[in-house]
This record gives C-alpha cells, structure tokens and sequence, in this order.
C-alpha cells in the first residue's frame, strides 16, 4: 500500500498535519479515538469522510511500518 493513496500532508490544510486523503480528518484523530475506547465504526461514524478502507489501509501501513522499524520483517 502507497502512503498516498489514503493520507495526504498539505500545509495549506489544518497547518499541515498528516489527514486523510480527501477530507479533513488528521491520523492524530483516529489514534486518539482508539486510545480512549472508541471503536472503528464509531470513528467512522464521527467522521463520515473517511471511509472503512482508508482505515484499514492506515492500520496494516502503520504495522507493517513498525514491523519494519523493529526488523520483525
């Protein structure tokens, strides 16, 4: 999976933060949903721009970035 085809950085959008590509929803909301309990559909349920498989694709990138980071690959 390519970075870019689910996340974008334009400093031009909400300062520059790392968001889901075609919307407005920065990564940071997602990760801090998950840290306080919210579950996946809830997310998506707040935030109706982002779709089921932009999350997905953000999860199985960000484990195959540590699983990277760690040599466990």
């Amino acid at each position: 999976m390519v970075f870019r085809l689910f996340l974008t950085i334009h400093t031009a959008i909400l300062c520059g933060p790392t968001i889901f590509k075609d919307t407005l929803v920065s990564l940071e909301s997602l990760f801090d949903h998950l840290e306080t309990g919210i579950s996946f559909d809830q997310f998506l349920g707040d935030f109706p721009t982002v779709s089921s498989e932009q999350e997905v694709a953000l999860l199985n990138w960000t484990s195959k970035l540590l699983n990277w980071r760690t040599g466990a690959v």
